[in-house]
């Protein structure tokens, strides 16, 4: 019997070992998702499915779901639904996930370990949270508690209509280009550019960020992989660690971390200004989420890379800059 057993269990690695090797599927037999291995040019590389679709080196990774389930979406977000919320029912777990398996064979929550992949995770929803929260001092559960409370601008003071670009992104009749979605979105020119890279029309419909969370939580992770301008990082290679700062960034104090993702996102208008209350919103946005998602606080990194108040902004508004 004893030889009858290793010589079928030898045939079943053998057998195994060639499907890996011709690109067939290899599936442990207590393993829920069906994952596709090969090597191209001596890298390996992976297919975990409609999560992680496509052979990609960030596939052979875990994907968000392994590390982030619903549950923890509802404790990081567990106030979005209240009656007081101006968002009930339309943000959720689905949403995220669906909206991130477009990212994940780029990197997006898949680059690095496990302790990376939770912390970047956990730093895009920090800027989500900050951006979308009702909270306050005195809210229950604290103010750290209420992301995704808003879906969009609830008394947005003009239309956003810039007509400085009105050949490339002209403003549709009767469209209002006010803050929506999950890292709001301004302006004319962003919803034009972030409509062709999403391929939706945004430019004339606006209001798809607020009636769909899935494309809302796509535009906030466009946003956070893609640099603002040719030669600058994205938020994304910026917290990672793939972006390898200059001579001059270092002057200007710009260095990898979650800081650095502000100054991409916001400019001058939380960078660069000491220290303020839209800063340290974000922060603790950031590390409060790393503690629910079973992180220590302490792997968010020391001040000067959490932070951007002394940062050169890297993309000044015209009222700074003159």
């Amino acid at each position: 019997m004893a030889v009858n057993f290793n010589t079928g269990f030898v045939f079943l690695m053998i057998t195994m070992a060639a499907a890996a090797a011709a690109g067939f599927s290899v599936v442990a037999a207590d393993s829920p998702k069906e994952i596709i291995v090969k090597t191209v040019k001596g890298q390996k590389l992976c297919d975990q499915g409609w999560e992680c679709k496509g052979l990609s080196k960030y596939c052979c990774n875990q994907t968000i779901s392994d590390f982030f389930q619903t549950y923890q979406f509802e404790t990081l977000f567990e106030n979005r639904n209240s009656p007081v919320s101006h968002a009930v029912g339309f943000w959720d777990y689905r949403s995220f996930i669906t909206a991130a398996a477009t990212y994940q064979p780029l990197g997006f929550g898949t680059t690095g370990g496990k302790t990376l992949q939770m912390k970047e995770v956990a730093a895009f929803l920090g800027h989500v949270g900050a951006k979308t929260s009702c909270g306050y001092g005195v809210a229950t559960g604290g103010p750290l508690a209420w992301g995704l409370c808003y879906k969009k601008e609830m008394s947005p003071s003009q239309d956003y209509c810039d007509e400085y670009y009105k050949y490339d992104y002209p403003c549709a009749p009767g469209a209002q280009y006010y803050g929506r979605g999950a890292i709001p979105i301004y302006w004319n020119y962003n919803y034009g550019a972030i409509g062709e890279a999403l391929k939706v029309d945004l430019l004339n419909h606006p209001e798809y960020i607020e009636q769909n969370a899935t494309l809302a939580f796509q535009a906030a992770m466009w946003r956070w992989m893609t640099p603002a301008k040719k030669g600058q990082p994205s938020a994304h290679d910026a917290f990672v660690g793939n972006w390898k700062p200059t001579k001059n960034d270092t002057l200007a104090k710009r260095v990898p971390g979650f800081g650095t993702t502000m100054n991409i996102l916001y400019s001058d208008s939380v960078c660069g200004q000491g220290d303020v209350d839209s800063m340290n919103v974000m922060i603790s946005h950031y590390q409060h989420y790393l503690d629910l998602m079973g992180l220590n606080r302490d792997e968010a990194g020391p001040h000067e890379v959490l932070n951007c108040a002394e940062q050169v902004p890297f993309n000044p508004s015209y009222k700074s800059s003159s």
